[in-house]
């Protein structure tokens, strides 16, 4: 994985990134002198095959992974899943998994913070049946060393876990063997986590992944040279983010050669808005549903509700490029 940025200047930009939630809702907003121009050339058709996504919404169940990475990097995984039962409630630890191949996201929290602090956005994608798999990093976490020059190694911790969730499908007597749609995979990430995410495109690309879902990310450190097969993005940005700038942000995702979309919040902070429910939670949720449901089960449909979705109670912009 690329490392030609300076030491110094990645940690300054991503250290204060360890408060995950951040703190408010102000801040001076900064926009890129005029937006970048989508490429003149016709960009790839995405490779997830046209379908339908379950319009049932499902039981969570939740359980961990205790895996280690090349024997020296500890990566406990939190895996929520759509399960069987009743709708509604808590996640069910180890509850049994619904009928159906569900795809796979994989998510990376942000500096200082852990799976479980992203649960109300996470447990909504399971309930809308998808398998999410979240590795708790081993330097970056909450009660981790905070060693931030560790974002660079955490694509390939992605990637490692992936393919140990993976090869549960096939493994006997597994709770979600013959569960997972393996064809079907994306990645998402906030702050430190959505540079984690950019790096799965680019420096550290994973060729199994359909798609990405950034949250206030950026590409320092990982670089915009996206290569390999299409996979759609949508990016979510506070105006106001008072850690990654908004222009930074944008900067990365104006260098996305692939269909994409960005959600802007123009009152937005750095991600508190992810870390509980309400009003700005339920627009991001909604609108990262439709787009994982396009996106990943290849549903026409889905595609279609992603601006009413995002634009619904004038809390967020859409631009709209997919």
């Amino acid at each position: 994985m690329s490392r030609r940025a300076t030491p110094a200047l990645l940690a300054s930009a991503l250290f204060a990134a360890g408060l995950v939630g951040c703190s408010s809702d102000t801040g001076t907003t900064n926009r890129p002198a005029a937006p970048v121009e989508p490429p003149t050339v016709s960009t790839p058709t995405p490779r997830v095959p046209a379908g339908i996504a379950p319009e049932k919404t499902f039981a969570v169940g939740v359980r961990e992974l205790k895996l280690k990475r090349d024997g020296t990097r500890p990566l406990p995984v939190t895996v929520w899943y759509p399960a069987a039962g009743e709708a509604g409630g808590g996640p069910v630890r180890s509850a049994d998994a619904a009928r159906g191949k569900f795809p796979v996201v994989m998510f990376s929290h942000g500096l200082n913070g852990r799976p479980a602090d992203y649960a109300t956005l996470l447990t909504r994608w399971a309930a809308a049946g998808f398998v999410v798999a979240a590795p708790t990093f081993p330097h970056t976490a909450r009660g981790g060393d905070g060693n931030v020059l560790d974002v660079l190694n955490q694509p390939a911790d992605v990637s490692y876990a992936l393919t140990q969730v993976l090869a549960l499908d096939a493994k006997a007597g597994d709770p979600l063997r013959g569960r997972l749609a393996a064809d079907r995979v994306a990645a998402a990430g906030h702050s430190a986590g959505g540079v984690t995410t950019i790096g799965l495109f680019t420096a550290g690309r994973d060729e199994r992944l359909d798609a990405g879902v950034v949250f206030a990310g950026t590409a320092l450190g990982v670089g915009t040279a996206f290569a390999g097969a299409a996979a759609p993005q949508l990016f979510v940005h506070g105006e106001a983010d008072e850690v990654v700038e908004y222009a930074a942000g944008r900067a990365a995702y104006d260098k996305v050669p692939w269909p994409k979309a960005m959600l802007s919040l123009p009152k937005g902070d750095h991600g508190r808005a992810l870390l509980s429910d309400g009003a700005a939670l339920r627009v991001v949720s909604d609108t990262t549903v439709e787009f994982l449901r396009w996106s990943l089960y290849g549903d026409e449909a889905a595609k279609r509700r992603i601006p009413t979705d995002a634009t619904r109670s004038d809390i967020a912009t859409l631009d709209n490029r997919l």
